[in-house]
């Protein structure tokens, strides 16, 4: 497959990495010579796997042993940085002079690799696959004190799998890749979505996103711009994003890869702002980001503030709260500037910078609109710091419709069908011998891994919800077990049943 890129290609392509068709051959050599995630997990081991993610290369070293095969001249030369012999490395790939734009020389008789290469496994319909990301080589590998390049690319990270982890899997026409850095969410976007765009500001990220999608043999149009203007008057039906979102002062060595030119949080803002104008109906916008907490006003509300205007249905996870001083040190670390002289100066002028603001924190979260066409949208803000499962996008994609159905009027809600979602199980605490439970949990096994306590007529008429009586029925045969009025425990459980059915403990039948 080709990559295509778009009419401003021109302004980036100068900086591209390889040519496609070179990238094709070398995606086949890295392939042949065991160059992928399961061949380097099995040769690496857990330690050196564990070691690589905290950007320590001395388990992986010691994994190898020596060893001068082809697959070792490989993970030395694009997983631990090291400076490898231009022979053993021409052996694995070829003639390097086709690969000049990613290899170094370190040496006459030695190069290093310019870019990481990553085994990166991803899965779609037929299953899993090993790929390749490229970025930037980590500049903090082994504790160096190294600060990355302003254009910096990031490669694999927590907050790109994190993105990837929450994205709706529902097949999708078109699909954009904000923000793209390597292209991690376009490799993602492309196994179950019929078209991707990806765009980036930094010219140097979309050279590495075509890179990426031509070492996986993927069709991406990639194009350089500004949040959506390459892509003004388009629609999408799932848009994600992982934009640079952190709130650091203006500077004029930013790094493009974390930082925008916006005050606070107007990214973010501007990131969800836009997307009115670029969502399909039934489309949707997944955003992983920050935003200032300010002390007159709650975050829910000033977030709300951002979605009213777009009239779409809303999502929104704040998974962690910072305040300024822990989230300052986090991204000072992250430029590489402990240790250095400018660290001090560098952290007040942070401060400073906040305090003018007015920002007393930052919320650290996940925010998705739904373009439901809903005439009074429904928005939902909930802190969340706790554990969540597998099927996190399984669970995004489920809210529209849950929330639809829990605000069913009372005769449709009693007339409804429903049942109990397979991952829900109950758990009785209680003291031993003692006849009932005193707490009843139902807890959902999947997704936000919510949790909610019931009573034993809740959790009768839920734990009844089989799919083939309706709800009001089910209601009315609880109340005679339980020797209780069924128009006074109608009125009673449908108010708390609403809630089982927004967070998808029960799903309504649907007998079209």
């Amino acid at each position: 497959m080709e990559v295509s890129t778009s009419s401003t290609s021109e302004v980036w392509q100068a900086a591209g990495v390889l040519e496609p068709s070179v990238a094709h051959d070398l995606a086949a050599r890295l392939r042949d010579t065991g160059y992928s995630y399961d061949a380097v997990a099995e040769r690496l081991d857990t330690p050196g796997l564990d070691g690589l993610a905290r950007n320590a290369t001395i388990p992986a070293n010691r994994a190898l042993a020596g060893a001068t095969d082809p697959q070792a001249t490989l993970i030395r030369a694009f997983a631990l940085q090291q400076d490898v012999p231009r022979t053993d490395l021409a052996a694995a790939l070829g003639d390097l002079d086709r690969l000049t734009p990613i290899l170094d020389a370190a040496s006459d008789d030695t190069v290093r690799a310019a870019i990481e290469i990553r085994p990166y496994a991803f899965t779609d319909d037929h299953g899993e696959h090993s790929g390749w990301l490229a970025s930037d080589l980590t500049p903090t590998l082994d504790g160096r004190l190294a600060a990355p390049r302003d254009d910096f690319v990031l490669g694999l990270s927590p907050a790109s799998v994190t993105l990837a982890q929450l994205t709706m899997r529902t097949p999708r026409g078109r699909a954009l890749d904000l923000g793209a850095g390597c292209g991690i969410q376009s490799v993602h976007l492309a196994t179950h979505t019929d078209q991707v765009v990806a765009t980036d500001l930094n010219p140097r990220a979309c050279a590495m996103a075509a890179l990426t999608a031509a070492l996986n043999g993927l069709t991406v149009d990639v194009r350089q711009g500004s949040l959506y203007e390459p892509v003004a008057g388009e629609g999408f039906d799932l848009i994600v994003t992982n934009p640079p979102y952190v709130m650091a002062p203006p500077d004029a060595s930013r790094l493009v890869y974390r930082e925008g030119s916006f005050t606070a949080d107007g990214l973010v803002r501007a990131v969800v702002a836009g997307a009115a104008t670029q969502l399909n109906p039934g489309g949707a916008l997944q955003v992983l980001g920050n935003w200032a907490i300010t002390a007159d006003q709650p975050w829910q509300d000033r977030l709300a503030s951002w979605v009213t205007p777009t009239g779409c249905d809303a999502l929104v996870l704040q998974r962690e709260q910072l305040d300024p001083f822990e989230y300052i040190e986090i991204w000072l670390a992250d430029a590489g500037l402990v240790g250095t002289p400018d660290y001090a100066k560098r952290y007040a002028e942070w401060v400073d910078y906040f305090d003018a603001l007015g920002i007393v924190g930052v919320g650290l979260g996940w925010l998705t609109l739904y373009n439901t066409g809903n005439a009074q949208p429904e928005l939902r803000f909930d802190d969340w710091p706790h554990q969540v499962q597998s099927g996190l996008g399984e669970a995004f994609a489920e809210f529209p419709d849950a929330a639809r159905a829990a605000h069913l009027p009372d005769d449709q809600l009693l007339a409804s069908t429903l049942t109990i979602d397979s991952a829900v199980t109950s758990e009785a605490l209680g003291r031993p011998g003692a006849a009932d439970p005193e707490h009843i949990v139902f807890r959902r096994g999947t997704g936000f891994g919510r949790a909610v306590e019931v009573d034993t007529a809740l959790a009768g008429v839920a734990g009844a919800c089989d799919g083939e009586l309706p709800l009001g029925v089910l209601i009315d045969a609880v109340a005679d077990l339980l020797d209780a009025d069924a128009a006074a425990l109608r009125a009673d459980l449908l108010p708390r049943l609403r809630p089982l059915i927004a967070d998808g403990f029960l799903r309504p039948v649907d007998r079209s």
